[in-house]
C-alpha cells in the first residue's frame, strides 16, 4: 500500500482560543515495502501525521491516499482501512485491558474480522502470540497484567498484528527498554516486515535506531516535512538536524569529531559500517588490523615451525 500525503494540514481545537496547528502542509510519499522512519522533536507534527494514516484523525485539509483508500472520500471504508493499517502507540502495554492475553489479542479480530469463524479466530490469535515470541499455552489464560514488562509489550503488539495489517505503524517501539530489549523488539519488527507485513513505519527519537533499521526516513519540523531520504543522506546533514533541536546517531557524532581533525569517513552511519570504515582507514594509514595481526601470528608460527624442523 503506497502512502501519498499532499499539503496535509490539521488544527487541534479549531475556532477556539486553544487552536494549535499541528500540520502545516506536510508532503510525503512512503512506498510499499519500506521500513520507514519518522523523526521530529515534540510538537513537530509527526504523531499527528501517522494518526491520519488509519483515520484515527480524520482528514480536514490536503489529500491522503493509503493504497486504494482515499481518506478525503466520505464513503471511504474506514473500518476496512484500519484492519490493514495497524497502529501501536508508545508504551502499548498500557492499553492492555482484557481478563486474559488471549481475549486481549482477540479484540481486534472481533472488531475487524466479523466474518471469521471461531476456529479461524483462535488460529489467528495463536499465530499472533507466537509471532511475538510468546508461548501460547503459557500465556493465553493468564492476565496480561501478570506478564513482565517485555512480555506485555509483545502481547500488545500481538493484538495489533493479529489482523495481519499490510502497514504497521509504531510510535517509539523501543521506548523504555534496555539495550537487549530494544534489539529484540527491532528484530521482531524486521521478522514481521520480512513476512506478511509489507510496510513498517516507526516514529522515533532514537537516531541510532533510525540509522540501524530504516531504509528511508523523514524529518518533521513545525508541521512540515523538512528532510527525507535514506538515513545516510539525512545524517550527513547533522548541522541542520542539530539546529532543529534533534540528536544524531553516535556514529555521526564520531564522524563529526574525526572531520574536525581532518579525517572524513564515508559511512552509512550504521555501527558495523562505521567501524569497518574506521578500521580500513587505520590499516591504510599504517595501523595493524585484526586480519593483519592474525596473518603475522601465522607467519611467525610457520617460521618457528620451520626453525624446529631445521634443528
Amino acid at each position: 500500500m503506497r502512502i501519498v500525503a499532499k499539503d496535509l494540514t490539521y488544527t487541534y481545537n479549531p475556532k477556539s482560543p486553544f487552536a494549535t496547528q499541528a500540520l502545516k502542509g506536510a508532503d510525503l510519499v512512503i512506498e510499499e515495502g519500506e521500513f520507514f522512519g519518522i523523526i521530529g522533536h515534540t510538537g513537530s507534527g509527526k504523531s499527528t501525521f501517522v494518526q491520519h494514516l488509519n483515520a484515527l484523525i480524520r482528514l480536514t485539509g490536503g489529500s491522503l491516499t493509503v493504497g486504494d483508500y482515499d481518506l478525503s472520500d466520505k464513503k471511504c471504508k474506514f473500518l476496512e482501512l484500519r484492519s490493514k493499517v495497524g497502529m501501536v502507540f508508545q508504551y502499548p502495554e498500557y492499553q492492555l485491558f482484557a481478563e486474559t492475553v488471549e481475549k486481549d489479542v482477540m479484540f481486534g479480530l472481533k472488531n475487524f474480522c466479523k466474518g471469521m469463524s471461531e476456529e479461524e479466530k483462535q488460529k489467528a490469535v495463536r499465530e499472533a502470540i507466537e509471532t511475538v515470541d510468546l508461548d501460547y499455552e503459557d500465556v493465553k489464560d493468564r492476565s496480561p497484567f501478570e506478564l513482565s514488562g517485555g512480555q506485555k509489550r509483545r502481547a500488545a503488539i500481538a493484538g495489533v498484528i493479529v489482523t495481519k495489517p499490510e502497514v504497521l505503524i509504531l510510535d517509539e517501539p523501543a521506548a523504555g527498554l534496555d539495550p537487549l530489549g530494544k534489539q529484540e523488539i527491532m528484530q521482531l519488527l524486521h521478522s514481521i516486515h520480512g513476512g506478511w507485513c509489507k510496510t513498517v513505519i516507526i516514529v522515533s527519537h532514537d537516531m541510532d535506531e533510525i540509522a540501524e533499521n530504516c531504509t528511508r526516513a523523514a524529518v518533521f519540523s513545525e508541521g512540515k516535512v523538512v528532510m527525507e531520504g535514506a538515513p545516510a543522506e539525512i545524517f550527513r546533514r547533522s548541522d541542520e538536524l542539530i539546529a532543529l533541536g534533534l540528536d544524531i546517531p553516535v556514529t555521526a557524532k564520531c564522524a563529526r569529531i574525526l572531520k574536525e581533525r581532518g579525517i572524513e569517513i564515508d559511512t552509512d552511519f550504521t555501527c558495523d559500517d562505521f567501524i569497518s570504515k574506521v578500521l580500513a582507514l587505520y590499516a591504510r594509514s599504517g595501523g595493524v588490523s585484526k586480519a593483519d595481526t592474525g596473518a603475522a601470528r601465522a607467519e611467525k608460527a610457520d617460521a618457528q615451525g620451520g626453525a624446529g624442523d631445521a634443528q
